[in-house]
Order: structure tokens, then C-alpha cells, then sequence
């Protein structure tokens, strides 16, 4: 290598050891300063089904957007009348909105054509209010085949943590099996039509943000 290689590298080097000494001088006044430092971002999806509720999915709404949250939100399209409002609101937050089908239907036991007339009226329902195509939907009971990807283009989405909201109805039980088993990537199941799941939604945030993740809608933690 000659002398002009030489200069060049030991430039290089020299720059690189003065970036890594102000980095460390950063991160050592940053936590002179109380602030938390992030090793690894943490992301955590909580999604909503069978709503929108007249009370508790607007008391939801207010809820996330104090608490800077974004949140899916998986509808029942025969629920969306009378409460337009709430679902343009919806939109409005950022949320993302995907479909549960029109009347909660378990979409393998019905044929693709009543099965595809189901998802479809939801879509519907929900495009006139937010203007936009839902992409993602969340079967009831889980219940989705290959017949209905050939049929439907939307993404199928399921979960991670289950706590059986709906079942218990009991916050602090909600809010106990929910972080036991959420970790990074978790896709979180609750219902938006009780008001102790709409509790529990604001603990497990607290909660988890505490801890440092971050809340994403269900795109963010999905593979394509």
C-alpha cells in the first residue's frame, strides 16, 4: 500500500474512533439525564374484535389516543349502523380497520358464495364511511381455508395472546394473562363490547409500554 492508501486509511480509522467516543459521550450524558435508553425496539400489536360498541369502543378510542396508541380494530358490519361516527373517528386516529364479517358468521361452514357475500357487505359498510378498501380480516372462531384465499384478496389475521376476554370478563385476570404471555411480535386478542376488556386495554398498555414496547397496528408485526 502506498504513503496516499496509507493517509486514507489511517483517516478512516480516525474518523470512525472519534464517531464511537462522541456515541458513547451521548449515550453517558442521556442517562445523566434520566432518560431511557433503548437497546432493542420491542412491538406489540393489540387488536379488537366485534365491535364498534355504542359506549365502550368510544370510550377505547379516547383511551389509545391519550395514551398515543395505534390499534386494529376487526368489525362486524351489521353493527357499523348508528355508529358511523365512531368508526370515521377510527380512521381519523390512525387505526387500522379490517373486517370480522357482516353478522359474526363461521365462514367454513357456509359456501364461498355466502361466505364471500359476507365479507363483502362488511367492506362495503365500511368503505362509505372511511373511504378506504379494508385489506385484512380476522375470521370468527379462526375459521378460514384455502377455498376463500382463492376467493377473497384480503390478508387473514390471527393472534398470539388470547386471554378469553370475552369469557371471564374479570380486568385484573384479562390484564394477568395477557402479560404473561406477550413477547415481541405478540398479536393481542380482546373484544372493544366489554367495558372491563376496554380496563384491561389501558393497564396492559401502561404496562407494557413501562417496559418498553411499542404499540403497532397488526401490519407492523405481520410477514407478508
Amino acid at each position: 500500500m502506498g504513503k496516499r492508501g496509507v493517509t486514507v486509511l489511517l483517516t478512516v480509522l480516525l474518523a470512525v474512533c472519534l464517531l464511537g467516543m462522541e456515541q458513547v459521550k451521548d449515550r453517558k450524558e442521556t442517562v445523566e439525564a434520566g432518560m431511557e435508553v433503548s437497546e432493542e425496539e420491542k412491538l406489540v400489536a393489540l387488536t379488537f374484535d366485534d365491535g364498534p360498541h355504542a359506549v365502550y369502543t368510544e370510550k377505547l378510542l379516547e383511551g389509545l389516543r391519550e395514551r398515543g396508541v395505534k390499534a386494529t380494530f376487526f368489525l362486524i358490519g351489521k353493527s357499523i349502523e348508528g355508529k358511523e361516527e365512531i368508526v370515521k373517528q377510527m380512521a381519523e386516529d390512525g387505526h387500522l380497520i379490517g373486517s370480522h364479517t357482516f353478522d359474526h358468521v363461521q365462514l367454513t361452514a357456509l359456501s364461498v358464495e355466502e361466505a364471500c357475500r359476507e365479507i363483502s357487505m362488511t367492506n362495503e359498510a365500511i368503505r362509505e364511511v372511511t373511504g378506504q378498501e379494508p385489506e385484512y380480516i380476522r375470521p370468527p372462531f379462526g375459521s378460514w381455508n384455502t377455498r376463500l384465499e382463492c376467493a377473497v384478496d384480503m390478508k387473514e389475521v390471527g393472534w398470539t395472546v388470547d386471554p378469553e376476554d370475552w369469557k371471564v370478563k374479570d380486568t385484573d385476570t384479562v390484564v394477568e394473562r395477557v402479560l404473561e404471555k406477550t413477547e415481541d411480535g405478540s398479536i393481542i386478542l380482546l373484544h372493544d363490547v366489554y367495558d372491563t376488556s376496554v380496563e384491561a386495554a389501558f393497564q396492559i398498555i401502561d404496562a407494557l409500554q413501562a417496559e418498553g414496547y411499542r404499540f403497532v397496528t397488526v401490519d407492523g408485526v405481520m410477514l407478508d
